[in-house]
């Protein structure tokens, strides 16, 4: 294989190989023993071979390295010459760094502020930029501008005759609010609560006597009941047949609880205020 490896390569004299870094020498015939490595390379090299551009402390041969040992492929590998033009950086670099025999210390701190600053712009940059991300989410999820405009609701109360029921919007839900006559208020209280599903006494309804402040919704399946009709003449459900007294509690039909009863407070006399 030697042999015909060096005849490949057009070698007229002796091939210098190694084989696990142990200096071989060869004849073009047969391997003669194993000596001390040469000192300078082989000098019958053809000229394809010759090395450009580097001296010859890079290379064994100063042009190939040509390996081969037991279970092992021969091979040579030639120096690549042809790309020596490697262009400049020097538009790039810092003006401090361009000259290669300034001492780097010198200049250490204007580079690590220039560094350090940009650093620190981009951070903020990023922060910012995520804060507002996540904020302009989160307020996506939250309710629109309209509903917390409608969070609260004023009513005034003056505009309401006795015995009358008055429905206005509140959250998007209709919101009832009757002015009681004192005969409705001792109907409603003389109920026992053994008649009633929803056990719930009409003095814990409401603040005022003479005021009911509850949600129009029906807790059957979320109707709107009809006021002044019904078996009990205070609400109804026309959808289903609930029915509810004056005091929005529910005595007949598939309602399973009594009418919601809102946060609410009054001003004054006159002024309601819900939520």
């Amino acid at each position: 294989v030697i042999v015909k490896m060096a005849s490949r390569l057009a070698i007229p004299g002796r091939l210098i190989a190694t084989v696990n870094s142990v200096p071989l020498s060869y004849s073009a015939s047969r391997v003669t023993g194993v000596k001390d490595k040469p000192k300078n390379p082989l000098s019958s090299f053809p000229k394809p071979l010759a090395s450009r551009g580097y001296n010859s402390q890079f290379s064994i041969l100063n042009a190939a390295s040509v390996s081969c040992g037991i279970g092992l492929p021969q091979q040579a590998r030639f120096s690549h010459v042809d790309v020596t033009n490697v262009p400049s950086f020097d538009g790039y670099r810092l003006n401090s760094t361009r000259d290669p025999h300034s001492v780097a210390a010198n200049t250490e701190v204007k580079r690590k502020v220039f560094a350090y600053t940009i650093a620190f712009a981009g951070t903020v940059m990023a922060t910012t930029t995520a804060k507002y991300a996540v904020k302009t989410l989160v307020q996506t999820l939250g309710p629109s501008a309209k509903t917390l405009a409608m969070a609260s609701l004023e009513v005034n109360l003056a505009n309401i005759p006795e015995g009358k029921n008055l429905v206005v919007k509140w959250r998007n839900k209709p919101l009832f609010i009757r002015h009681r006559t004192q005969e409705q208020i001792e109907s409603e209280r003389n109920v026992a609560l053994s008649d009633l599903r929803d056990k719930e006494a009409d003095e814990d309804r409401v603040q005022d006597p003479k005021w009911l402040v509850c949600l129009g919704v029906c807790t059957h399946l979320g109707c709107v009941p009809i006021a002044d009709a019904g078996e009990f003449k205070g609400y109804y459900c026309p959808c289903h047949g609930s029915h509810y007294d004056f005091s929005g509690r529910i005595r007949k039909g598939p309602a399973p609880t009594n009418l919601e009863i809102p946060e609410y407070k009054f001003l004054d006399e006159n002024t309601l205020l819900v939520g």
